[in-house]
């Protein structure tokens, strides 16, 4: 039984680095993926922020061009 302590020591040591790793990459993921989903949002608002600026620029040239 003795022999097998040490063994049995250093494998539950090695099993709880392992969880510990693999906690950690899915965190990482998690992490990942909300700054992926965040970048997504703020393409998405800037794109409306462009669109917004063309249709303005367009309504500016169309009245600038009536008024002649």
């Amino acid at each position: 039984m003795m022999k097998c302590l040490p063994l049995l020591v250093i494998t539950l040591s090695l099993t709880a680095c392992g969880v510990e790793t693999a906690g950690n990459a899915a965190t990482g993921a998690a992490i990942k993926k909300q700054e992926l989903e965040q970048g997504k949002r703020t393409m998405e608002q800037m794109q409306q922020k462009i669109d917004l600026a063309n249709q303005q620029s367009q309504q500016r040239a169309e009245q600038a061009g009536g008024d002649r």
